[in-house]
């Protein structure tokens, strides 16, 4: 058998170093010396035979040699941190997850799927530890493909090549203001309203540009807003015309304090996605949340979705 060369910690001073962008920064980041981290990526790249780097200044960026190495490290430190968490609290007792979730999904869907996954844990492991990350679709596929996070819900299609997405739930979007309005609101007062809109980047931006711009072109006047909960206070403030999800909305409409406007726009409605990363070895805590989701999606009247054929071998 050869005998391995690498290390770990090279490994992960890589990583560092490539995210952070210089030898400085990282050493701050891993409390080791500034000579200790170029001493390790020089050692590497000796190991290796090959440049991970394009040096220019202070500042230290991937070369291609660099990028194809980055993910397969960070699968590595993956593998390694999940050895330790069984080294520390023993692989029949503890079960631990990392969740990401895009913004709607996260504050209105998510805390159900938790309900009948921690349902499960209590029978079934002895302790068990779960994280949760909200934030926008771009932002947790981009902790997905980090490693960052088991497993992302996201409201929009994936734009990274190495994570996997299954289609998930359907939502359904809805434009809604403050004032009843009963007559059909022509493409013209449309494109005059003032729009609220979240920010680039987001899951519900992506959508309701995709499916409102092809009709109005631009928006002539709009706010951008960071969260679908300031767009709904907003629009029922009756600053403006907004898009969002039934599940943000509904209980505003409920209780009338905004209302749908009838337009000739065709329904809107986007697909929601689960993502992993195309190397992640499944746990048996991600394997069972991934099967709680598609349980979840088939009760709401959703199709029955296979799992990623990725994991269905663990």
């Amino acid at each position: 058998m050869n005998v391995l060369r690498l290390t770990l910690r090279q490994l992960q001073i890589f990583v560092a170093v490539a995210r952070c962008g210089s030898t400085t920064a990282a050493s701050a980041e891993l409390a080791l010396s500034q000579s200790a981290t170029s001493s390790a990526i020089n050692e590497l790249e000796r190991l290796l035979s090959m440049p991970l780097f394009e040096r220019s200044g202070k500042r230290l960026l991937l070369n291609d040699n660099g990028r194809s190495l980055q993910p397969q490290a960070l699968a590595m430190l993956d593998c390694a941190a999940q050895i330790e968490q069984m080294a520390r609290d023993g692989l029949a007792q503890t079960e631990s997850l990392r969740i990401g979730a895009s913004t709607t999904l996260g504050n209105y869907v998510v805390p159900q799927l938790l309900g009948q996954l921690l349902g499960q844990l209590h029978n079934t492991s002895a302790t068990w530890h779960s994280k949760v990350l909200i934030g926008n679709t771009k932002s947790i596929c981009n902790a997905v493909a980090a490693f960052e996070l088991d497993i992302g819900l996201i409201e929009g299609p994936s734009h990274h090549a190495r994570l996997t997405a299954t289609p998930w739930l359907r939502d359904e979007l809805l434009v809604v203001s403050a004032q009843p309005n009963p007559r059909c609101l022509s493409l013209n007062a449309l494109r005059d309203a003032v729009w609220l809109l979240r920010e680039p980047g987001s899951g519900t931006r992506e959508a309701t540009d995709q499916m409102l711009l092809p009709h109005l072109q631009s928006y002539r006047r709009s706010i951008e807003l960071g969260s679908s909960q300031a767009l709904k206070q907003a629009a029922a403030q009756g600053l403006g015309l907004t898009c969002l999800s039934q599940w943000v909305v509904g209980d505003f409409i409920a209780s009338q304090r905004l209302h749908r406007v009838i337009t000739t726009l065709p329904k809107m409605s986007r697909q929601c996605y689960f993502v992993v990363h195309q190397d992640k070895q499944p746990t048996p805590a991600l394997l069972r949340l991934m099967t709680l989701a598609v349980a979840f999606a088939h009760a709401q009247g959703g199709p029955k979705t296979a799992l990623p054929t990725s994991t269905n071998h663990a």
